[in-house]
């Protein structure tokens, strides 16, 4: 009877433990293309790839409910309209990679309030392997080649600097399946510099969490976890951008060495549509970004992309 009683107890205390520890850290992935918006869109932000870590952090602040440290690399990748043969010397934007390692602390209040912090260093040019990468990629999924590259922007180092911070509208009319933020970013650094402001919403399919809680600005790692997690929902954020300057169009802020560049469309209206879904220890979201005109060159017009995010939660 005795041996049964510390079995039944070993058994309690293994599932207490199992399921009442949180999940401290998640490692994940973004993968951007404009082909997962259509076939025929390969231009402008043409590629992007990015690996993460975040955990918890010590927080000793009662206003705050949880505070997030992340580290990432990545690559984004820039092309003109036409990569053929015949328009290789004929670019309506400049062929661009933009290589970075980045870290970065992100603040969850009790509010519903959002401050994202982060710091990165890189380069733009031929360091980013830009050219090296697209071309492997086009090679591995049997898609056209890649002409142009000899006219990328040169090597620039990247010390750029980052902010985000996000307000709960309306906080006294809570309801359970809708949300509104009002949300401002901004860049300065020595690759992009500029500010954007909006509105963000989020409407749920199922009863939406607390920002500090949800996935959408990564805030699913946490010391106290319940037993299920489920999270459904389409997001929304148009928003307006001014940008001051941007190494991948206008070359490097301390020479004129690269071969094609140009000027800034500096006002831009921008907006990301998408869904995002959490079963447990899995996130996952699709969005559909789009850009206005960039620049002050022939043809050029707005663009848009699709960006794929996966991620897993550790103990």
């Amino acid at each position: 009877m005795g041996n049964k009683k510390a079995l039944f107890v070993l058994l309690l205390l293994t599932s207490v433990f199992t399921f009442g520890q949180g999940k401290t850290s998640e490692i994940g992935f973004i993968t951007d293309n404009d082909l997962y918006t259509s076939s025929k869109n390969d231009m402008y932000y043409t590629n992007g790839l990015e690996l993460f870590y975040r955990f918890l952090s010590k927080n000793g602040n009662s206003k705050i409910n949880k505070k997030i440290t992340e580290f990432r690399v990545g690559q984004y990748i820039y092309n003109p309209r036409y990569i053929n043969i015949e328009a290789r010397n004929n670019n309506n934007r400049p062929f661009a990679g933009y290589l970075f390692a980045e870290a970065g602390r992100s603040f969850f209040y009790n509010s519903e309030s959002v401050l994202k912090t982060d710091f990165q260093l890189g380069f733009v040019g031929q360091n980013s392997l830009g050219k090296e990468m697209q071309e492997a990629f086009h090679h591995v999924i049997g898609y056209k080649n890649v002409y142009g590259w000899e006219n990328q922007i040169h090597n620039a180092l990247g010390v750029q600097a980052h902010a985000l911070y996000s307000k709960k509208l309306f906080p006294r009319r809570h309801n359970d399946f809708i949300d509104l933020h009002f949300q401002s970013e901004g860049n300065l650094g020595t690759i992009f510099t500029g500010v954007s402001t909006g509105f963000l919403t989020r409407i749920g399919f199922k009863k939406l969490l607390p920002l500090y809680d949800s996935n959408l600005h990564d805030a699913s790692v946490s010391a106290v976890l319940p037993y299920t997690v489920r999270e459904f929902y389409f997001y929304a954020i148009p928003s307006v951008n001014y940008q001051f300057y941007d190494a991948t169009i206008e070359g490097s802020l301390f020479n004129n060495e690269s071969p094609v560049t140009f000027d800034l469309e500096p006002l831009r209206f921008n907006a990301e549509f998408g869904l995002k879904y959490r079963h447990d220890n899995f996130n996952f979201s699709y969005a559909f970004i789009y850009h206005g005109r960039e620049l002050d060159s022939h043809e050029i017009t707005g663009s848009f992309y699709g960006s794929i995010r996966l991620s897993y939660l550790l103990n």
